[in-house]
């Protein structure tokens, strides 16, 4: 969420701000808004001096107070009540207005859209792999690493049940994420899957991209909950509602979960197999820091996430996004794309971004130093680290041999306790 008092003084900054997304955001009806909420938060003030100041000279007064001042208090306490009805429905639509509001872009930010994306720098050479590569759709297959008719079966349209080889490799990533990340310091966290609708929109999902997640039914009067789409969500709501020590920041955490979403691969071939489901495993790392401590945790974030591409010897590159194609909550996202031969072309890998304070506005997570008496809201950071549904096809087409066997990463290989596949 935005802080009002930037949109207060500085609206026209705000809006242009908000173009650089390609939004044509009129801020008039929300400024509106929030006039009259103030001015009715004044008249219940003004209100409730008054029905103060009679309640006091009806206690002072000997005998009986007058029938008068009865009526006049019992008129003011209505008045109060009604006006208080009348500025929590204000406030309700003036806060649904400010939810909707997309987050800032940061001044680095290209203004536009996909189009305007811009590769910073890239790592490795695309793999020399001869006149006929296999895709990774036809390594699966040959080597039997993932049966997609089961999955079909057991689930549905968009499942896969990973088998063999192919379970091993996907454990012994995610196996070797969870220990990178927690031997470099970061706190392990492993957090429900299912979630209330508070934390959708204290992560700034809800209520915009509601209908992208599942939901589960639940009987009349009970509690609503979502399957999580990342785990950023869970861990953004780890310290909602409450205050971080200062001293304490920056916070770095990650969890592992798989990632639950409504939104499917189709018949092109840059969705099939592996690389768009349903559900996928991801490790995800985030950061909670002081407003300082931002730029540097931005660095060290998408830092790791390349560190582990490269320790996989995986040819990728990084793209600054167009401030039209960072998503709403953010207001800076580096894209991590690994390169899949088959499909020529890089796909997301990871995305690190850096909210500011849009998420802990939403959230309500504030920090303060020992020797401070006021409260600011803290910074937030996520990063992928890593998921697993794309870079499962990378790893089998980058690291295929001329025989049709794959060479096993090297971090990989104790888990699996071989060298290659096939």
């Amino acid at each position: 969420m935005l802080d009002i008092k930037q949109l207060r003084n500085d609206p026209e900054g705000v809006r242009a701000a908000l173009a650089k997304r390609g939004a044509d955001i009129d801020l008039a009806p929300i400024l509106k808004l929030d006039e009259e909420v103030r001015a009715l938060t004044g008249r219940i003030d003004a209100v409730q001096a008054e029905r103060n100041a009679i309640a006091k000279a009806m206690g002072q007064t000997k005998g009986k107070p007058d029938p008068e001042s009865i009526a006049k208090a019992s008129a003011l306490k209505a008045e109060a009540a009604d006006l208080a009805t009348e500025q929590g429905l204000m406030r309700g639509r003036f806060e649904e207005a400010m939810a909707g509001l997309p987050n800032l872009p940061d001044a680095r930010v290209p203004e536009g859209g996909k189009e305007a994306n811009r590769v910073i720098r890239s790592w490795g050479e695309k793999p020399d792999l001869g006149d006929k590569p296999l895709s990774h759709l036809e390594l699966i297959e040959k080597h039997g690493l993932v049966d997609f008719e089961r999955g079909v079966k057991m689930a549905g349209s968009n499942f896969w049940l990973y088998t063999g080889d192919g379970a091993a490799m996907e454990w012994a990533l995610l196996d070797w994420f969870n220990r990178s990340h927690h031997q470099d310091g970061y706190t392990f966290f492993l957090p429900p899957h299912l979630l209330l609708p508070e934390s959708g929109y204290g992560a700034g999902q809800f209520p915009k991209f509601k209908d992208d997640v599942f939901h589960i039914q639940v009987k009349e009067g009970g509690q609503e909950r979502f399957l999580l789409p990342t785990a950023e969500t869970a861990l953004l709501n780890i310290y909602r509602d409450e205050i971080l020590p200062a001293e304490k920041l920056p916070i770095k955490a990650f969890a592992y979960t798989p990632c639950y979403r409504r939104e499917g691969g189709g018949a092109r071939a840059d969705e099939r197999g592996t690389v768009r489901g349903h559900q996928f495993n991801k490790v995800e790392m985030f950061q909670f820091v002081d407003e300082d401590q931002g730029d540097a945790a931005l660095d060290e974030l998408l830092g790791r996430a390349e560190s582990l591409l490269q320790q996989l010897g995986l040819h990728y590159r990084t793209v600054l996004l167009a401030a039209g194609d960072v998503s709403a909550s953010m207001a800076v996202t580096y894209d991590v794309e690994v390169w899949i031969p088959s499909i020529n072309d890089y796909k997301e890998i990871s995305s690190v971004s850096w909210a500011k304070d849009y998420q802990a506005r939403r959230a309500r997570i504030r920090t303060r130093g020992k020797d401070e008496k006021q409260t600011r809201f803290v910074h937030t950071l996520n990063g992928s680290g890593l998921a697993t549904s794309r870079l499962f096809p990378a790893i089998l087409e980058q690291h295929q041999q001329a025989d049709g066997s794959i060479a096993i990463p090297e971090p990989l290989r104790a888990w699996m306790g071989k060298d290659r596949i096939g």
